[in-house]
């Protein structure tokens, strides 16, 4: 079978490299315990903490949490500016740590909704971090992947009224590095807490051959158990990209005898 080194690269690489999160059920979390919805958010933020440590500890490349989408503004006033002070506290207490373990915290979505405080508590954590040459921490904050995609196409269409690109000079690779992690890989696992079974508006160009995977568990229960067993699960499954698993099975099979 011939392939192109894309394919056998991605092929070759079982072990994911890049997860991202959806990470759903502080609220239920905190409600099914008698507490105020926002106990569930000050405690979903220690399964934060332990779920980054196991990426790094992993080797991994790339997480992606969402944390804000820009749905959310939707939710009760008391619980967005809970949300956003909450956000701010992370950063100044958080951020240090990050770059003492070498990781990158990168914010990606639409920061200009944010007050002006919140903006310099996040540049201040990016620029600290920005050298550091470990995990790449993608923190998704007033995010969407309506708004990614239209986006994108937004920038790439001021490049054809300047004359600067021709539209059917645009290809898929073209579309892709004008979006949110365009210079990371792929997502290749993509998890999903709380129960639901749906991806709500996230990442939707970048999730397009990842591997699904929802728990039950809430947020704030999600640790490193969780992490692995999702990892483990995510080993066991046969990824295709477009071909027959008989095609990705002689694949392997002549990856290992060479």
């Amino acid at each position: 079978m011939t392939n192109s080194p894309a394919f056998e690269a991605t092929l070759g690489k079982a072990f994911p490299r890049h997860i991202a999160i959806i990470m759903d059920g502080n609220g239920r979390w905190a409600e099914s315990r008698g507490k105020a919805r926002i106990m569930g958010h000050k405690q979903g933020v220690e399964a934060v903490r332990e779920t980054v440590r196991c990426a790094n500890k992993l080797g991994m490349t790339s997480l992606t949490l969402f944390a804000f989408s820009s749905e959310n503004w939707r939710r009760p006033e008391e619980e967005v500016s809970f949300l956003m002070e909450l956000f701010l506290l992370v950063l100044g207490r958080e951020v240090k740590k990050l770059h003492k373990n070498n990781i990158k915290l990168n914010i990606i979505g639409d920061c200009s909704a944010f007050s002006e405080r919140l903006i310099k508590k996040i540049n201040e954590a990016q620029a600290l971090t920005a050298n550091n040459t470990g995990l790449i921490l993608n923190v998704a904050a007033n995010y969407g992947g309506c708004w990614d995609i239209t986006q994108a196409a937004q920038h790439l269409a001021e490049q054809v009224s300047q004359g600067k690109l021709q539209s059917s000079d645009i290809t898929e690779a073209m579309f892709a590095q004008q979006l949110m992690l365009a210079e990371q890989p792929a997502v290749d696992l993509m998890i999903r807490t709380g129960g639901d079974h749906r991806i709500s508006n996230f990442l939707l160009w970048q999730l397009a051959y990842a591997e699904l995977y929802f728990t039950d568990t809430l947020w704030p229960d999600f640790g490193e158990q969780a992490l692995t067993d999702a990892v483990a699960a995510f080993l066991s499954r046969e990824r295709r990209f477009g071909c027959t698993g008989a095609q990705v099975r002689a694949w392997m099979n002549d990856s290992k005898q060479g």
